[in-house]
């Protein structure tokens, strides 16, 4: 089975298309659960409910980490509670501060 360091690693090669953020470093991952029967679940939400790039990013999630070894499935469960909220470091990456 993938080790959780593997499955963030993997996860961290999905890009936001717009933001040209991985959605690891976005903290749009909210959870990781690895079971020993090789099933990898992902509670991760978007940065608005209506992301026109939802489906592509589940897809991609999916994808790296389906490919890791012992990995017999994947399930990404997309929820939007509490609503993403970037943190202040995440703000000061992406040039949001107002430097009030």
């Amino acid at each position: 089975m993938a080790s959780m360091n593997q499955v963030i690693e993997a996860i961290k090669l999905c890009l936001d298309p717009e933001i040209k953020i991985d959605v690891w470093t976005l903290e749009l991952i909210y959870g990781i659960d690895l079971t020993t029967a090789g099933t990898v679940s992902v509670k991760m939400t978007f940065t608005t409910p209506s992301c026109p790039y939802g489906p592509q990013l589940i897809q991609d999630v999916h994808d790296k980490i389906k490919v890791l070894e012992g990995v017999a499935h994947v399930v990404i469960d997309v929820v939007f509670d509490p609503p993403w909220q970037p943190s202040d470091d995440l703000k000061t990456m992406m040039g949001m501060t107002s430097g009030v």
